[in-house]
Order: C-alpha cells, then sequence, then structure tokens
C-alpha cells in the first residue's frame, strides 16, 4: 500500500470535518466565520455562501477519499486514517469557533 494514499484519506477527514459546520449553518440560514469573510476565518458569511464552502469541501473529501488510492471503509487502516483527519480538524475547529462563541450554544432573542 502506498502510504501517500494514507496521507490523501487523512486530508479528505479533515475536509470531511471541515465540510459539516459549514454545510449545517448553510442550510439553517445562519451566518458563519470562513475564509472569505473580512476578517478571514473571523468575520461572518453569509449562508450561502457557508453552503457553497461546505460543498467545496465536501468535493474535495470524495476527491481525496474515493479517487486516490482504493478506500475501503472496512479496513481498519483506511478508515483510520479518515477518522484520524476528522479528529485532528475537530478540535482545532472547536478551539478556533469557540473564541467567538465563547464554546456554548448563544440565546438568539
Amino acid at each position: 500500500m502506498n502510504w501517500l494514499h494514507f496521507v490523501s484519506w487523512f486530508f479528505g477527514g479533515t475536509l470531511l470535518s471541515n465540510a459539516l459546520p459549514h454545510l449545517t449553518s448553510g442550510v439553517k440560514g445562519e451566518p458563519f466565520q470562513t475564509p472569505f469573510a473580512n476578517p478571514p476565518g473571523e468575520g461572518l458569511s453569509s449562508s450561502t455562501v457557508n453552503v457553497l464552502w461546505g460543498f467545496l469541501n465536501l468535493v474535495g473529501s470524495y476527491a481525496l477519499v474515493c479517487h486516490v488510492g482504493d478506500f475501503d471503509l472496512r479496513r481498519m487502516q483506511d478508515a483510520l486514517a479518515l477518522a484520524l483527519g476528522m479528529l485532528t480538524m475537530g478540535p482545532f475547529a472547536a478551539r478556533h469557533f469557540g473564541r467567538f462563541h465563547d464554546g456554548r450554544i448563544i440565546e438568539r432573542s
């Protein structure tokens, strides 16, 4: 097995993990931080931008996981590479976005 496949699947996992908050916020109609906001990564982007950004991350994840090597979710080492990518991005995103939301649910009036 080529080790570069595992690297690709790891980064596919990071993109998949990054797609989730953007798609979720976007389809809920809520603004969320994106690299296109002002300042980048800190300001809020529209829900439409978030849906598009989340979808782009999803497409990138699909390309890295399904079109590089022979990924099989039933093979432990393949699934582990994807899961480690998701697990790496998840806490990073939680810390980054938690700064803006105090790590808690914000009440809306």
